[in-house]
C-alpha cells in the first residue's frame, strides 16, 4: 500500500512520490525541498498542480505546517517549482 499524503494547497489526498515534499531540519531549522526523503526533520506535503502551489504561497500554508516564522525561503522554492512546470 502506497502513502498517502494530505495536499496543503488542495487538502487532497495523493501518493507521497506523486508530491512536492518540503522538510524542515530539524537541528538547522532551514527548509528543503526534500524529494528522496533524506532529511529528518517536519515534513509537508504539495501536490503538483501550479494552482495548489500558488494557493500555498498566498495562505502562506507551510508557515503553520512546518512551524516555521519565516516564509520567505519556503516561496523562494515554491516559486522555482511553478518556473519549473
Amino acid at each position: 500500500m502506497k502513502k498517502q499524503r494530505k495536499c496543503q494547497g488542495c487538502k487532497g489526498l495523493f501518493d507521497a512520490q506523486e508530491m512536492h515534499k518540503f522538510t524542515r531540519e530539524h537541528k538547522s531549522g532551514k527548509v528543503y525541498l526534500n524529494p528522496a526523503s533524506n532529511i529528518l526533520g517536519r515534513s509537508a506535503y504539495v501536490c503538483k498542480n501550479p494552482q495548489c502551489i500558488k494557493t500555498v504561497i498566498k495562505k502562506k500554508s507551510l508557515k503553520g505546517a512546518l512551524k516555521i516564522n519565516d516564509t520567505a525561503q519556503t516561496e523562494s522554492l515554491l516559486l522555482g517549482l511553478i518556473v519549473e512546470s
